[in-house]
């Protein structure tokens, strides 16, 4: 037997190499590149070429570090057509980047495009299984049954009482210290979601209510953001082999704690028969509806649904206080409709009794979330069967992506300002002919909680309030994610008779006291 030289060694160490670079190639194909049982190739919308193994994802990850940078990137991906295909780790992403797309894949075939995918980290080390928004159709169809009881016609009219009362705190606020206007955006749209949903009104301190948007943002950031969510079959290692399991773990303790906080008091109560009515204590906690959840799962369904119905509005009127300042002359409209119903001269606040009346200002809610829309793109939709969609064959596992940036800009002139492109008889409708609350079976399920939410937060200060730049201001750029000023403002009473209108309803409504206190 003659020996194995260096070279023989050599090209068995190559050839086990490619076998095994080759297997690892296999086991982490994305769908689309897996061929079909006929032995046909899958037709996939254009899309940008990407490198081995990683396909698109370094790109979309480099992407994903600016939100000016993601904006455009998102933008681009939309001069490919109606869809674009990315490959991303294993997985097949498919951008709807145009309305009537997202109608067809997402609305009308919503029975094969209603699963979410596999993330380990984010729906799984992150939330512990436990954020509904992320579960697969068949955890989730519970917890969509119980927030459906948040859209009945009695449960809405005692919100939107609810509704008005914070507002008029936050209007105070601005009074009394009009620097911090975005943080009176976010206790707003928090306690408006507090009341709601657990049933008291905010009475938190500050460190409180930072945590729970700190748990908000590293959640929202942690979607489409590691690296094992795009390869989820390394989730299937041991955990010897899984360095990053410590840091998510980590940060899954964190929120778990956070939600603690606010959750044992309520549960407190609740036991002790003091509580008052909340969507905790009467739906959620309540034998007649029967949850077939554990504590842990009650207590992250109550608390997503605070943390997903308040970072959403506060991210609108963010932006609407920016589009104030680039665009005067819709708010100049709005405020004259305003003053149609309230008197030019202070007479009252509007209320949500009157949005039949102030269709402009119904319009112009939408008009910010399409301009400026809350998130970039909304958690994928991933099919369940094969999809033939006229010159395209999708395979089963294809996750589609509602491109907000680009569906925002399926407008004429959508650069542009304008309500009243949607000043077509559906204002009073928020989802009707835009989709920033999603689509299909997953459609958000508090839609009109925030429209009522946002109409009044916007008629009043539209209202009573002006707007402008304290600095330099770029309109694409809302740094939404951080904790103090997110561009410069300088905001001032419309008027003295506005101003005493302002404290007159506080004091009515025994809120100045709270607002003076700050948060």
């Amino acid at each position: 037997m003659v020996p194995f030289g260096y070279y023989q060694w050599l090209a068995v160490v190559v050839l086990i190499a490619t076998g095994v670079l080759e297997a690892i190639r296999r086991v982490f194909l994305p769908p689309h590149r897996r061929g079909a049982l006929d032995g046909k190739r899958w037709q996939m919308p254009p899309g940008p070429a990407g490198l081995p193994l990683f396909g698109n994802l370094l790109q979309y990850r480099r992407a994903r570090r600016d939100e000016v940078e993601l904006r455009k990137y998102l933008l681009n991906l939309g001069s490919y057509g109606e869809m674009t295909t990315l490959h991303v780790g294993s997985k097949t992403w498919v951008f709807l980047n145009t309305r009537r797309v997202v109608s067809e894949l997402i609305a009308k075939r919503a029975n094969i495009t209603n699963e979410r995918p596999d993330m380990p980290v984010s729906s799984g080390l992150i939330s512990r299984d436990n954020r509904f928004v992320l579960h697969h159709t068949p955890r989730w169809t519970e917890s969509r049954r119980m927030t459906h009881h948040l859209l009945s016609g009695s449960a809405l009219r005692q919100y939107g009482e609810w509704q008005e009362l914070e507002s008029i705190q936050m209007l105070a606020g601005y009074l009394e210290r009009p620097s911090q206007w975005y943080r009176h955006h976010y206790r707003y749209s928090v306690s408006v979601m507090h009341r709601i949903v657990l049933g008291e009104r905010l009475l938190k301190v500050t460190p409180e209510l930072d945590q729970l948007r700190r748990v908000t943002v590293e959640f929202l950031t942690s979607i489409n953001a590691n690296w094992v969510d795009f390869f989820p079959r390394l989730a299937r290692l041991p955990k010897w082999l899984q360095p990053w399991r410590k840091r998510y773990v980590k940060m899954g303790r964190f929120h778990h704690d956070s939600h603690y906080t606010w959750w044992t008091p309520v549960k407190q109560a609740i036991a002790n028969g003091t509580a008052p009515p909340s969507f905790v204590r009467d739906v959620i906690l309540s034998p007649d509806t029967k949850y077939s959840g554990d504590d842990e799962q009650a207590m992250y369904l109550a608390l997503s649904t605070v943390s997903a119905g308040s970072d959403n509005p506060r991210m609108a009127m963010n932006a609407f206080v920016m589009a104030a300042i680039c665009f005067p002359e819709p708010f100049e409209y709005a405020r004259k409709e305003l003053d149609e119903v309230c008197g030019a001269n202070a007479e009252c606040l509007p209320c949500i009794s009157d949005m039949e009346r102030m269709p402009y200002i119904s319009a112009l809610v939408k008009e910010v979330l399409r301009w400026r829309p809350t998130l970039h793109q909304v958690p994928q939709h991933q099919s369940t069967q094969d999809i033939e969609f006229e010159a395209y064959t999708f395979p089963a596992g294809t996750e589609f992506i509602i491109n907000g940036i680009s569906v925002s800009q399926d407008y004429p002139k959508a650069n542009e300002f304008n309500p009243n492109r949607f000043m077509d008889g559906n204002e009073g409708n928020i989802v009707q002919g835009q989709w920033t609350f999603g689509g299909g079976r997953r459609i958000c399920v508090g839609y009109k909680v925030t429209q009522t939410e946002l109409f009044l937060a916007f008629a009043r200060l539209i209202y009573c309030f002006d707007y402008a730049a304290a600095g330099s201001i770029e309109s694409v750029r809302l740094r939404h994610n951080t904790p103090g000023e997110p561009f410069p403002v300088r905001v001032s009473p419309r008027s003295e008779a506005h101003e005493q209108l302002i404290l007159k309803e506080a004091e009515r409504c025994e809120v100045l006291e709270s607002a003076k206190e700050g948060f």
